[in-house]
């Protein structure tokens, strides 16, 4: 997968950046830097094209996920989590994912199939990736669940909905509400960044 390292510290948690739709392994560097400047930072690019735009996994039509490529990209992801590892030498069980929209989707569906995929997670203007899907044990891990009571791509019954999920199988979940639709604002990337070095 096309991705950006950045190595740092060896020391800090490796922050795994996943663009929104149409986005590339650059726009959201800006972020790791204001969440933890010291971290080494793993920005990659999703393998799907949707007109030419970038994203992770494809979809049906706005708001409607192919299931089945959802589950195949997701394990393409772990697995190349599992190669960059190994080659830059990061520690594979330390990655906090930051992501936007299509980023936090992936994201998302990271931790309902894989509980040793990420440490902890970032999620700005996720949906729920699957329905009716037993998640594995997430006990221990963090997640700051970013959305907008605006947000017309996402109902607010959504974000509360992946939250209550993540909840129930164990994860210690962080709601932020905006008054604000599907953009990315710099209040939440800086309470993000709050949330974060309050739990490091």
């Amino acid at each position: 997968m096309e991705h950006i390292f950045k190595e740092v510290s060896s020391e800090r948690p490796v922050l795994l950046l996943l663009h929104g739709t149409g986005g590339t392994e650059k726009d959201l560097l800006p972020l790791a830097s204001m969440i933890d400047p010291e971290a080494p930072v793993l920005s990659v690019r999703g393998n799907v094209l949707e007109n030419g735009m970038p994203r992770f996994f494809k979809r049906l039509r706005e708001g409607v996920f192919d299931e089945e490529d959802l589950i195949y990209r997701t394990k393409e992801l772990n697995s190349f989590l599992d190669e960059a590892s190994e080659k830059y030498g990061f520690d594979r069980h330390n990655i906090t994912a930051v992501g936007y929209s299509n980023g936090a989707n992936i994201a998302a569906s990271l931790l309902y199939h894989d509980k040793d995929a990420l440490s902890a997670a970032v999620l700005h203007h996720a949906m729920v990736p699957l329905k009716n899907v037993d998640l594995p044990d997430l006990t221990g891990k963090r997640v700051f669940l970013a959305a907008g009571t605006n947000d017309p791509l996402i109902p607010k019954e959504q974000a509360e909905e992946l939250a209550a999920v993540l909840e129930k199988a164990g994860a210690s979940v962080k709601t932020h509400w905006e008054s604000a639709g599907h953009q990315l604002t710099g209040s939440e990337v800086n309470a993000a960044g709050l949330w974060y070095r309050n739990n490091d």
